[in-house]
């Protein structure tokens, strides 16, 4: 599947993307392209390698064939600096540095725009640091130690890290893991108001398929490290879709918030 012809204008994409730990490959020729200010979401079923593909466009994984492009450029041929300034990462698990408030937390994110030699923040930076707790609710907490969060307040304040960097590209790993639902929904949401009012080109591994199909422009399927279907949620959420991806039974459910799948019943596999 390859529907990338011209890359100018794209936020990110990929071009047969091959790649895995050592010699084995886990994700195999992915090709797509994410445009600015839109959000893709990567579903599929257990070890079929979504975290890894996330990991090869952040730049952590360095890919065993094709290429990542950020903003048309080769993202391995740019500076992990450089890489930074333009695309930022919520990793599943965050190291919680002892000690350190949100406000001190949320600083870090200035880091990839500060020269070497500078320590102190200017005025931008204050600037942007401020914005960030502002978006994501935080403003009264800066001063609060970050291990003295709770589990939505955590994911925030490191979301808050990534939007200090400024971003025009962000990808998060399962960041609703670990949260209520009350919680999931308004992570999502906040994600969702920065999309649109600010246009940042998001991609989510996601591993709830109706929360991915409501939040979500596109839905790109995996199984077994291919990329199998990309499209909107209503062209690519068919029940035969969902039986060869998720092995399962599914009816689709129209709802208030779109379409929704309910699973009916897994299916056997052959003996």
């Amino acid at each position: 599947m390859n529907e990338m012809q011209n890359t100018i204008g794209q936020a990110l994409s990929s071009q047969s993307l091959t790649g895995g730990y050592g010699k084995e490959s886990i994700v195999q020729n992915i090709s797509f392209a994410l445009q600015p200010g839109e959000w893709l979401s990567i579903l599929g079923a257990n070890g079929s390698g979504k975290s890894t593909l996330l990991r090869l466009l952040s730049r952590i994984l360095s890919p065993q064939g094709g290429t990542v492009l950020l903003d048309g450029k080769s993202i391995h041929a740019q500076s992990a600096q450089t890489v930074a300034q333009t695309l930022a990462l919520l990793p599943q698990q965050q190291t919680i540095p002892a000690g350190l408030t949100v406000r001190q937390l949320v600083s870090l994110g200035r880091a990839p725009h500060q020269p070497w030699w500078r320590w102190e923040l200017n005025a931008s930076d204050r600037f942007q640091v401020a914005l960030a707790l502002e978006s994501t609710g935080l403003v009264t907490y800066g001063d609060r130690r970050v291990e003295q969060l709770s589990g939505g307040e955590r994911q925030r304040a490191f979301l808050a890290l990534a939007l200090a960097q400024t971003p025009q590209v962000l990808l998060l790993d399962e960041p609703t893991t670990y949260l209520d639902l009350r919680y999931q929904l308004e992570l999502l949401e906040l994600l969702k108001n920065l999309n649109h009012d600010r246009g940042i080109a998001i991609i989510t591994v996601l591993h709830d398929v109706n929360l991915a199909a409501r939040f979500s422009d596109r839905l790109a399927l995996l199984k077994q490290g291919n990329l199998c279907h990309l499209g909107a949620p209503t062209d690519v959420l068919t029940p035969e879709n969902l039986a060869a991806i998720f092995g399962m039974n599914a009816a689709i459910v129209q709802t208030p918030v779109g379409i929704q799948i309910c699973p009916l019943s897994p299916i056997s596999s052959p003996t």
